[in-house]
């Protein structure tokens, strides 16, 4: 059972910086992409950044410049460094891991860590 969690959120003020960790169990298999959504009250969820195995980056504009996705095969984590945040950053985030299998890929999503940045 492939099982993912975030840990590191919390209460920020605007302008501090956070550290999301997310971590996969469960698996021998290799971890494709890994990312990190958010989703605000009364919002869609949507893509902050993702990750590629061989460690290719993708951000949502609005976090550009500001955040940094890495990770470590090795421990099957991916962590979100945030830097400069915003109360529009306000959000439960959401860690999610794809992996292949003979029939196809799987995402598996975490239960998410909330991330609140005052004013």
């Amino acid at each position: 059972q492939v099982q993912v969690v975030e840990s590191g959120g919390g209460l920020v003020q605007a302008g501090g910086s956070l550290r999301l960790s997310c971590v996969a169990s469960g698996t021998t298999r290799s971890i494709s992409d890994m990312g990190w959504y958010r989703q605000a009250p009364g919002k869609a969820r949507e893509l902050v950044a993702t990750i590629t195995s061989g460690g290719s980056t993708n951000y949502t504009d609005s976090v550009k410049g500001r955040f940094t996705i890495s990770r470590d095969n090795a421990k099957n984590t991916v962590y979100l460094q945030m830097n400069s945040l915003k109360p529009e950053d306000t959000a439960v985030y959401y860690c999610n891991a794809i992996i292949f299998y003979n029939w196809g890929p799987a995402r598996y999503w975490g239960q998410g860590t909330q991330v609140t940045v005052s004013s």
